[in-house]
């Protein structure tokens, strides 16, 4: 049945963490605006297809009903808003309607943040999302199949679990996809931080997007719902001694302890460990945090200690509505604001992120600069603050320190070099092949190689809106280089060759440019991967020299076998041991 209902979005529920989070005996849940859309029987929308088919028992259950319910207003009615735990927990029409709609909000969130469509990580539409895929502990990203696929298993009590079900888990899959569409380079052979950065942005995506529902920001507040109180005027309030940065981080290891152990064979303990990490600036260089996963687990701990700072900062302006107590309500609203806003730095900072060779150093300039170009005042919360010193005491610095406007942004370069008159205007904000004209114009101030293959991977013109109203607007290009080598010639390059590495391995050495462009064609940054970096590529030829990439296997990485490894604590089992 066609849709005639003109509003933009639909009310719709799902479980706002997973089935062992509860709230006064309750699966906690929450309502969530997502874009509507005429769906098909499903949900199959124009961006997300629910297919619910089990591939352990062959058994292809009935889709939720694509047609839209509507109220006598013409508003859209949901139809899992009076459904019972029970139901939730065993309807599998409801668990299709939790991942479209956690799908389909994530992606609004990264398009919101980008200011422009989203494509995923393969030519294609629609992504295929499978709630009940497999009898196995597992859920993964595939990008040959163009789906997410979620898994379920039986607890220790021999109660089944539905990976489906657990919030972080559908965003952090669903981010996959998305970061796959925006930097395919990422699951290359690279660096060891590039292994681990694909694994700590979907836990950064995922666990933001949670804390952003004030559902569960009222719930980190203490986990104890008898303790509560109420203001004079009735409303409930929370102790100040709560909201100290300990005392929050401390509820956030409660919360992590209480998804329990057995979803934990799906995500492993990103959460728990990632909270539970005390600041060391040594982290990074030991070998236990050269393993991808729990590298990747640094990033995660550098970004929920800022949101921790942030958050705490934000309730210095709210004023106590009882003695040392405070509106509970407007203090979970802080907590949820700050977290959606952390996220969308995140998600804008891969726009500012290098084509290829990711380092966190790298990120951290992106997420600086990100926010900078929409926020350029930060005095009033301080994110840019508190991300700089929360990475600082990880160990994580800005890869570019030299900036004149504020530490950690990347510099505008040469741009007073380049030359304009010989392309347009128009035709760069889409056209690859317009753009590779200017590259080609400019390739020596833009640093680009000569001898190199040179291809103009996307053109992606965004539209953003700042705090104040105004519109950003901007044009981001990757421009990717390779060059084909023997090992023989690494030391003609200065670049050092793994000692047993014969003379005659073929390698390929990759760089090039993210180009940031304003509103008039002009460039704003060219943050710029050197083909012939003598410390990058020296370190990623040894680290893939010493993980085995060399030896024959040079897939990229398997996210089913990825997500194997975290679930099995892979960095303790030598049998697992990381490989590409």
């Amino acid at each position: 049945m066609a849709v005639t209902n003109t509003l933009r979005t639909r009310p719709l529920r799902i479980i706002a963490q997973d089935p062992s989070i509860e709230f006064d005996g309750r699966i906690l849940t929450a309502t969530v605006d997502v874009r509507a859309e005429a769906l098909a029987a499903g949900p199959w929308g124009h961006r997300v297809q629910v297919i619910d088919y089990d591939a352990s028992t062959h058994t292809l259950y009935a889709p939720r009903p694509g047609e839209d319910h509507t109220d006598k207003d013409g508003k859209f009615l949901d139809p899992s808003v009076d459904a019972t735990d029970h139901d939730l927990l065993t309807d599998p029409r409801f668990h299709a309607q939790n991942v479209y709609a956690i799908v389909m909000r994530t992606l609004a969130r990264f398009e919101q943040a980008l200011g422009r469509r989203v494509p995923w990580g393969f030519n294609g539409h629609q992504l295929k999302v499978v709630p009940h895929a497999f009898a196995d502990a597992n859920a993964f990203y595939s990008r040959d199949d163009e789906a997410l696929l979620f898994g379920y298993f039986p607890d220790a009590n021999e109660k089944i679990v539905f990976s489906c079900l657990s919030h972080d888990v559908v965003a952090h899959e669903t981010t996959h996809a998305l970061l796959d569409g925006l930097r395919n380079r990422f699951t290359d052979p690279s660096s060891p931080d590039q292994a681990a950065f694909h694994e700590g942005f979907a836990d950064i995506v995922a666990l933001l997007s949670v804390f952003a529902l004030p559902e569960v920001a009222d719930k980190l507040l203490d986990l104890d719902s008898t303790s509560r109180k109420k203001s004079p005027a009735g409303r409930p309030t929370v102790s100040k001694d709560r909201l100290t940065i300990d005392a929050l981080k401390n509820s956030m290891l409660g919360l992590a302890e209480q998804m329990g152990q057995a979803m934990s064979q799906v995500r492993g303990q990103a959460l728990r460990r990632s909270a539970n990490l005390e600041p060391d600036r040594k982290l990074l260089d030991s070998d236990e945090y050269r393993e991808p996963h729990r590298r990747g687990e640094v990033l995660v701990a550098a970004v929920l200690h800022a949101f921790l700072r942030v958050w705490s900062s934000r309730l210095d302006t709210l004023g106590t509505v009882a003695a040392n107590q405070l509106d509970r309500e407007r203090v979970a609203e802080e907590g949820a604001d700050a977290a959606d806003y952390l996220l969308t730095m995140a998600i804008r900072a891969i726009d500012y992120a290098p084509v290829v060779h990711m380092t966190f150093g790298d990120y951290l300039n992106a997420l600086l600069t990100a926010d900078y170009e929409i926020r350029p005042d930060d005095s009033r919360y301080g994110y840019r603050k508190h991300l700089r010193d929360s990475f600082d005491e990880f160990g994580i610095q800005p890869s570019f320190k030299k900036s004149k406007i504020e530490v950690g942004l990347w510099n505008a370069g040469h741009t007073e070099q380049l030359q304009y008159s010989r392309t347009h205007f128009e035709p760069m904000t889409r056209d690859a092949d317009e753009v590779f004209w200017f590259v080609w114009e400019n390739r020596i101030p833009l640093k680009v190689h000569e001898g190199a293959y040179g291809h103009v991977l996307s053109v992606r013109p965004s539209l953003r809106t700042a705090p104040d109203g105004l519109a950003l607007k901007e044009t981001v290009v990757e421009f990717l280089q390779q060059l084909q080598v023997n090992a023989s010639e690494l030391a003609g390059m200065k670049i050092k060759k793994p000692d047993e590495m014969p003379d005659s391995m073929p390698l390929s050495l990759h760089g090039g440019n993210t180009l940031v462009f304003d509103e008039y064609g002009r460039l704003k940054y060219n943050v710029h991967s050197d083909i012939t970096d003598e410390k990058r590529q020296s370190a990623r030829i040894q680290y893939l020299w010493d993980n085995g990439y060399y030896s024959g296997d040079r897939n990229p990485k398997n996210f089913a076998e990825l997500h194997l490894q975290r679930a099995l604590d892979a960095e303790n089992r030598n049998d697992l041991a990381e490989r590409w």
